[in-house]
């Protein structure tokens, strides 16, 4: 064997190690990312997850507003990427527990009595307005001693929550997505889907609560979106006493 083809040999061997190793680096990072996402949204592969369904509060019949049934394509597409299963359930009919299994709740308490449920039980310093007569309080939430009323189209609310109950290492988490309407929720499950690492490299795996303001909706859709605050604290703390003694618009 000359030089030149013991060159040639080399470089082939060379380029063979080369790609190797950088596919094994490319594999490494990409399950590494993998299993913190799933370690995030508490699903590893092939566990079971929860997606309640609200219903559109503009009709009677059980039906779903269309910016809700693209908030439940954006976290199908999630709990796909983690390798995990989906049920999906309707509001009316989610009558279990939570822990057991990862819970997406979608749509505010009076659209989903299952969210009203997690409100009362899992957020005690949030309230909110569920009045159907018009005003500037409809729809309005209070977080604490704060108040956010939407501008319909304009500036409206909703609060993106990741919570955990209880002191079991194992449990599941219940991710909620309360907006004031339907696109906010949708704003909200695609903020989630959008910065997922970002959430999980500054809260780790423990609860939060976000509001979130949707900008010129009737403009921009589900797409302009503004972090208002983490309101995690004043959150899970009971309503203080002035503010519980007012006439309440919470759902039940």
């Amino acid at each position: 064997m000359n030089d030149d083809v013991r060159n040639i040999v080399l470089g082939v061997v060379a380029a063979g190690i080369s790609a190797s190793l950088g596919w094994l680096a490319r594999t490494y990072l990409w399950k590494r990312k993998l299993r913190r996402k799933q370690a995030f949204f508490g699903l590893p592969e092939n566990s079971e997850s929860l997606l309640v369904v609200n219903r559109d509060p503009a009709t009677a019949e059980p039906a779903v507003h269309r910016f809700d049934v693209f908030a439940l394509l954006e976290l199908s597409a999630l709990i796909k990427d983690c390798g995990a299963h989906i049920q999906m359930v309707t509001q009316d009919t989610a009558q279990q527990g939570f822990g057991e299994r990862t819970e997406f709740c979608v749509g505010g308490p009076a659209s989903n009595r299952r969210m009203a449920a997690h409100l009362s039980s899992l957020l005690p310093g949030v309230r909110v307005n569920v009045e159907g007569e018009p005003g500037p309080d409809r729809g309005a939430f209070q977080v604490g001693s704060e108040r956010y009323r939407m501008e319909p189209g304009h500036s409206e609310y909703v609060l993106l929550a990741r919570l955990t109950a209880g002191e079991r290492r194992e449990a599941r988490p219940v991710f909620l997505f309360c907006g004031q309407r339907a696109i906010t929720n949708q704003a909200a499950t695609r903020y989630l889907a959008r910065n997922h690492e970002r959430l999980a490299r500054k809260h780790g795996n423990a609860s939060f609560v976000l509001l979130l303001k949707v900008v010129n909706s009737q403009a921009y859709g589900p797409d302009v979106v503004e972090l208002v605050a983490d309101v995690t604290r004043a959150a899970l703390a009971p309503l203080p006493a002035a503010e519980a003694s007012r006439p309440s618009h919470r759902a039940s």
